[in-house]
């Protein structure tokens, strides 16, 4: 069975346009066919500020996998393009979050989803509303783009490229 899941992709280390179609790459190999990506957008660092602005993109993803299975492979993929959690909130080449899975609710020791701060960042909401505005969150009971226009954070996100 088919599963539509949507990710963020996020580096602020090395070439960030590359890491980005790397990891696009990566994830249609090991993952699944990447149904749609946002543009590219720059943000600011959330949590600890005192690093390289962010490129962000979202991705539409279907696949076979499990959820858990993907965080399996989305962890492999991160390692692979040079991730190291030495730090939270910290510089990386590379971080992959699973948004949303379906509607799909789950709350385990290693997995959350939907992802638990979504609709707290914008710089998660920008990009994914730009391809799925109109998803149905199935915990907040709105879509994305009426999360984002609630949205408070005040990060400033930028798009720099389709």
């Amino acid at each position: 069975m088919k599963n539509i899941s949507f990710l963020l992709l996020g580096t602020n280390l090395g070439d960030r346009k590359k890491n980005l179609a790397l990891a696009r790459t990566a994830i249609e190999v090991s993952i699944g066919r990447v149904v749609k990506a946002s543009s590219i957008y720059q943000t600011a660092a959330w949590g600890k500020k005192d690093q390289p602005d962010f490129f962000n993109q979202a991705l539409e993803v279907e696949t076979e996998m499990s959820p858990e299975k993907m965080l399996g492979e989305i962890l492999d993929i991160e390692h692979q393009l040079g991730r190291k959690r030495e730090e939270r909130w910290g510089e990386r080449t590379m971080d992959i979050d699973i948004l949303l899975f379906g509607d799909l609710i789950l709350n385990s020791a290693d997995l959350t989803i939907p992802h638990p701060r979504l609709a707290l960042r914008r710089f998660v909401l920008a990009p994914l509303a730009e391809i799925a505005g109109g998803v149905h969150h199935p915990v907040l009971n709105a879509t994305i783009r009426q999360i984002l226009e609630a949205c408070d954070d005040e990060l400033a996100v930028h798009k720099i490229a389709d």
